[in-house]
């Protein structure tokens, strides 16, 4: 049985394990895919990222005993992303294009974590990082991508693996499915989504928060 719980211990996954090491089902490990393949394969999840102007989507957040929290996520071009966990939530992850934060408003703090040069990049700004740090797993199935993402000069800033599946109906034929994701302390958090939505009008102002350490009001 899922154990559902307060939103923060996986909000807290979210960020510090910037993201995925291991493969999932579907993704089932292959013999290793020559070069020239694995340079057009990543080109067609690069290709497809880039083409995603706004997005929206359902997601399902686990870390590694079970815990789940749930919410949805919105993402624009560049670099701005949000993970909202519900009106009910003290809790928001937020980039807003050169960093990644984690507020709390029932302690009035607020975490940062610079993206620019981390394997979160490559979900956020793929033109200049996933060819840049990604390395295609191959996979037993030609309809799924696997794309393990590290900085090996960074290791704090752990491992990300996005996978794609296609789909006509995505940006560039290719759906973002899910990632997993294994942090510098062996914590892994699996983020799953569902109902995409693109090309909708994403206001800059999704991806603003207040400051609890300048107000003490609460949002309403």
């Amino acid at each position: 049985m899922i154990k559902t719980i307060r939103r923060k211990p996986v909000a807290l996954a979210l960020c510090a394990g910037v993201f995925a090491l291991g493969i999932p089902a579907v993704a089932t490990m292959a013999p290793p895919t020559p070069v020239a393949a694995q340079t057009t394969e990543l080109d067609q999840v690069v290709s497809a990222l880039r083409a995603i102007s706004t997005m929206k989507a359902d997601f399902t957040q686990e870390d590694r005993v079970g815990n789940v929290a749930r919410g949805v996520l919105t993402l624009k071009r560049p670099g701005k992303i949000r993970f909202d966990y519900g009106d009910d939530s003290d809790l928001l992850v937020v980039s807003n294009g050169s960093s990644l934060y984690l507020v709390d408003y029932e302690v009035d703090q607020v975490q940062r974590w610079p993206i620019k040069n981390s394997p979160l990049g490559a979900l956020l700004d793929p033109n200049r990082d996933v060819r840049r740090y990604g390395t295609l797993i191959p996979t037993t199935n030609p309809d799924v991508f696997s794309i393990e993402v590290r900085d090996p000069k960074r290791p704090e800033y752990g491992v990300m693996t996005l996978i794609f599946v296609r789909d006509a109906r995505a940006p560039g034929g290719l759906q973002l499915t899910h990632w997993v994701a294994l942090d510098s302390q062996n914590h892994r958090t699996t983020v799953r989504l569902r109902n995409h939505r693109y090309g909708m009008n994403v206001s800059n102002s999704t991806f603003r928060f207040r400051d609890p350490r300048r107000s003490s009001r609460r949002p309403r």
